[in-house]
């Protein structure tokens, strides 16, 4: 399989990468700004937006492209920095539309990253991918537009990956929170009801493949764990697989005045299931958090 990838830089991007290669699929990660070679010819080939602008045809024949590109919610949502998040989303669907137009011989699937913020929040409602979604809030905005801008792509099968809070070692949001576990002061945020819709970093990648390679699985699918937890039970599991306390609470007004709207990550959330996916079949390597948390945190 030839497979194209935008955000192939960030820590899904390359993780998926890999996985690609090491089951000899031939990869090209599209970037902004053009990136060197292996220098033993190995890995990934790179183009840049606009070089396909220029001659869309490099990527003639291609079999897939997995839109991951954006910019990242993990800083402080001034005006400027929430347009970038949003602006940065349309605009990357926006570039993988047209490059499918300009294909004589397309991608037969598109995977284009989402949220599971598609469904607003809720801590008594548990999502699947039937559920309506909704706007609460402005990440779930950023979803409904970034999911309106994906569906403009003319793919023969598009997929719609919603993705919950992704775990690993150390990419994306998880170090960050586990660092107050570390330092002997973790606890609930807010009320700590709150849905945590997660998933294990091999279970993401896995996920990725098993959309690419099933025909039947288009729309939105729901990347997360069958399992969703509480900000509370997803708190006390760190402090016991690592040995550490869970007594200090955040309360919410100080998360609101320390974050500004971006508390909204932490203060709010929604619990989804992966109902369409395992109907077609696809097997979690790490279904419960504790497992997820042991391969991550102690395994080695």
């Amino acid at each position: 399989m030839k497979v194209a990838i935008t955000g192939g830089t960030g820590f899904i991007g390359k993780g998926l990468t890999d996985a690609l290669i090491e089951r000899g699929d031939t990869v090209w990660i599209i970037t902004r700004q053009a990136a060197a070679k292996q220098p033993d010819g190995s890995g990934p080939s790179y183009v840049t937006w606009d070089m396909l602008e220029r001659d869309p045809s490099i990527l003639e024949g291609i079999d897939a492209i997995v839109n991951l590109a954006g910019e990242s919610i993990n800083q402080r949502w001034t005006k400027s920095a929430k347009a970038r998040i949003m602006d940065s989303r349309k605009w990357a669907a926006a570039k993988v539309g047209r490059l499918v137009r300009a294909l004589q011989d397309g991608p037969s699937v598109v995977v284009n990253a989402s949220g599971i913020s598609a469904y607003g929040s809720s801590e008594t409602l548990v999502f699947e991918e039937d559920s309506p979604t909704a706007v609460t809030d402005y990440l779930s905005e950023v979803v409904r537009s970034w999911e309106e801008a994906a569906d403009a792509i003319p793919a023969k099968r598009l997929v719609k990956l919603r993705i919950g809070l992704v775990l690993d070692r150390k990419g994306g949001a998880f170090p960050l929170m586990l660092l107050p576990y570390r330092l002997f002061v973790g606890g609930r945020v807010g009320s700590g009801k709150q849905g945590l819709s997660w998933i294990h970093i091999d279970d993401m990648i896995g996920l990725i493949l098993f959309c690419l390679d099933n025909d039947d699985i288009k729309g939105p699918v729901n990347a997360s764990a069958p399992e969703p937890v509480s900000n509370d039970e997803f708190g006390r599991a760190i402090g016991e697989t690592i040995g550490r306390p869970h007594w200090f609470p955040l309360p919410a007004g100080l998360m609101r005045v320390g974050l500004g709207e971006m508390s909204t990550l932490l203060l709010d959330g929604q619990r989804a299931l992966p109902v369409k996916s395992t109907k077609l079949g696809f097997r979690f390597k790490y279904p419960k958090l504790d497992q997820a948390l042991t391969q991550l945190l102690v395994s080695q």
